[in-house]
């Protein structure tokens, strides 16, 4: 399974969207980029309380510049249009995992 690249275009629908989304900032030259895409594709199957995207920054460079993307894997988790985490740098399955779970429980709790 492929991860849905967002445009300029679509990414504020997708970022406004009801629950959480989950939005890397990505490039294809980047090595850890590829790293973590396999981990995002086995979350996009296992968590259902987000939905997953991608951001090619060389396709969209104003708006990782608008969002603050300096290194890359920039992930963002999103709720109804607001940012809730930036994640910066590779990190491991479980990070993002734990991430989303816990943005999915505050919302049941609230």
């Amino acid at each position: 399974m492929s991860i849905p690249h967002l445009t300029a275009d679509s990414f504020r629908a997708a970022a406004a969207a009801p629950g959480l989304t989950l939005i890397e900032f990505t490039a294809p030259w980047c090595p850890p980029c590829k790293a973590l895409l396999p981990i995002l594709e086995e979350l996009s199957q296992e968590e259902r309380d987000a939905a997953i995207y991608q951001v090619n920054v060389d396709d969209d460079p104003e708006l990782a510049s608008e969002f603050g993307v300096m290194g890359m894997p920039t992930v963002f988790l999103f709720r109804s249009g607001e940012p809730l985490e930036k994640l910066v740098g590779f990190r491991p399955k479980s990070v993002y995992a734990a991430v989303i779970r816990k943005h999915a429980a505050e919302r049941t709790v609230s």
